[in-house]
C-alpha cells in the first residue's frame, strides 16, 4: 500500500482526535491516545481544550485533582506527561528498562556524579528508589525539595567517605544550592517514575508537589501485563505510518530499549509506502488509512509541545526546514497555527492582567474568513483561560 503525505495527515489528525472534537467528558480518551505533556505547565490543558467539547480549565482541574481519572508522572521523553491513570501500566511500567538497557536519553549526563562517587548506575538507582518509599507517605512541595530530601535519606546509609562525596557541591550549576547527592537524585527521578514511586500531586501556586502513585490515588497501580506492547501500539495509531527510530526518538529510550518495544509489536505490523520511504502501520490501521481524506481546510491553535507536533518526520506537517526551525525550537517553542493538518504558521500569547494580546505569524494565504476564524480561536482560547481577547494581530511572512 503506497499513500501520500496529505493521506497521512488525515489519518493523523482523526487518531490525535484533531478532526474533530471529542463530546463533552472525553478528557481521559483524548489524554489516552498517547498522553498530553505539560511542558510548558498548563501545555496539557491547551492540548485537551482543542480536542474536547465544553472543556474548561476548572472542569481539568478537578479531572486531576480531585477525581484524578487523570495521573500527571514523568512518562516517554522525560517529559511531564498527563494521561488516564488506569493506563498508568502503558505510561509508566512499560518504559522500565532492562539490565543493560540504560541509559535513557535523559540520564546520559549522570555521567560526572558517578565517576565523582565512584557508583555505577545500577548500584545507585535502587538506592534512590528506595528513598522514595518516603513519598507513600509524605508530599514535598516543589522539585528542588524532592531532590534534597531524596538526597538526605540516601545520604544517611553511604559510608561516611561516601557520604562526603555525595555532599560536595554540585558540578552541573547552582553549587550553592544543589549537591552532587541532589544532581544524581534529580536524574535518577524518571526511572522512579516509572516504578510509580514519584508522581505530581496538586499544584501550588507556582510549585509542583510530587509524591507516590500509592499515596496519590489510595491503592498500588493495576498490573498491565499487554503495557508495553500497549505503549508501541499507542505511537503507531497516533504517528503512523512510522518506523523504529521515530519511535525511539518518541520515547526517548536506549536504542536497545526502543528496539525490544518496537519488536514486540513488529508480527502485527504492515508496510506502507510514504513518499517513497516504508514505513510500518498496525494492520488493523489499514483500513483507518485507506479511509482517511486529506485532513480537510480545519484551522487550528495548537500550543506548543501539543502531542500532533511531537513528531520526527517534520515535513509530513511542514515541508520547509527552514520555517520548521520556526516551529521547532530548542527551547521556547511557540504554538502552531494549522491548517488541515498542515503547519501554516506559529503564535504567541502575552497576558496583560485579564486580558490576552495574541501575536500570530502565517506564511499561506488566507481567505477573509479563513482570517476571522483565527480570530476566534483566539477568542475562545483567551475564554478558556478566563481571560478576554484585547487584541489579535496576524502577520504574514
Amino acid at each position: 500500500m503506497d499513500v501520500g503525505l496529505e493521506q497521512v495527515r488525515g489519518y493523523r489528525l482523526r487518531a490525535h482526535h484533531l478532526d474533530r472534537k471529542l463530546p463533552p467528558g472525553g478528557e481521559a480518551e483524548a489524554a489516552g491516545a498517547c498522553g498530553v505533556q505539560n511542558s510548558p505547565p498548563g501545555a496539557w490543558e491547551t492540548a485537551l481544550f482543542n480536542r474536547v467539547e465544553g472543556c474548561t480549565q476548572e472542569g481539568l482541574q478537578s479531572i486531576l485533582y480531585e477525581d484524578k481519572e487523570l495521573l500527571q508522572a514523568w512518562s516517554c521523553r522525560g517529559v511531564p506527561m498527563v494521561f488516564p491513570t488506569g493506563e498508568s501500566g502503558v505510561f509508566l511500567d512499560a518504559l522500565r528498562a532492562r539490565p543493560g538497557e540504560e541509559p535513557w536519553i535523559y540520564t546520559r549526563g549522570i555521567g560526572l556524579a558517578l565517576d565523582h562517587l565512584g557508583m555505577t548506575f545500577d548500584e545507585l538507582l535502587p538506592l534512590v528508589e528506595k528513598a522514595a518509599g518516603y513519598l507513600d507517605d509524605h508530599t514535598v512541595k516543589s522539585k528542588e525539595a524532592l531532590d534534597q530530601t531524596l538526597a538526605g535519606l540516601v545520604g544517611e546509609g553511604l559510608s561516611p567517605e561516601k557520604r562526603a562525596l555525595w555532599e560536595d557541591p554540585s558540578m552541573y550549576g547552582a553549587p550553592d544550592r544543589q549537591t552532587v547527592g541532589g544532581a544524581a537524585v534529580s536524574f535518577l527521578l524518571r526511572p522512579c517514575a516509572f516504578s510509580a514511586k514519584v508522581v505530581f500531586g496538586a499544584r501550588e501556586g507556582n510549585s509542583p508537589a510530587f509524591t507516590s502513585f500509592q499515596n496519590w490515588v489510595g491503592r498500588a497501580p493495576a498490573p498491565r501485563p499487554e503495557a508495553e506492547r500497549g505503549l508501541a501500539r499507542k505511537f503507531l495509531r497516533c504517528y503512523g505510518p512510522s518506523g523504529p527510530a521515530a519511535f525511539q526518538d518518541w520515547l526517548g529510550a536506549s536504542p536497545r530499549q526502543a528496539k525490544r518495544l518496537w519488536e514486540s509489536v513488529s508480527a502485527e505490523t504492515v508496510p506502507v509506502g510514504v513518499a517513497g520511504r516504508t514505513r510500518y502501520l498496525l494492520a488493523e490501521e489499514l483500513e483507518a488509512l485507506a479511509a482517511a481524506g486529506d485532513g480537510g481546510d480545519r484551522l487550528l491553535l495548537l500550543g506548543p509541545h501539543d502531542p500532533y507536533l511531537d513528531l520526527r518526520d517534520r515535513e509530513v506537517v511542514l515541508a520547509d526546514p527552514a520555517l520548521q526551525k520556526r516551529v521547532w525550537r530548542t527551547v521556547a517553542n511557540p504554538g502552531a497555527v494549522l491548517k488541515g493538518g498542515r503547519v501554516i504558521g506559529i503564535w504567541k500569547g502575552k497576558t496583560l492582567g485579564d486580558r490576552l494580546d495574541a501575536a500570530l505569524t502565517v506564511w499561506e494565504p488566507l481567505s477573509r474568513a479563513e482570517e476571522g476564524r483565527l480570530e476566534e480561536l483566539a477568542g475562545e482560547y483567551a475564554a478558556f483561560r478566563r481571560l478576554t481577547l484585547r487584541r489579535c494581530l496576524l502577520e504574514k511572512l
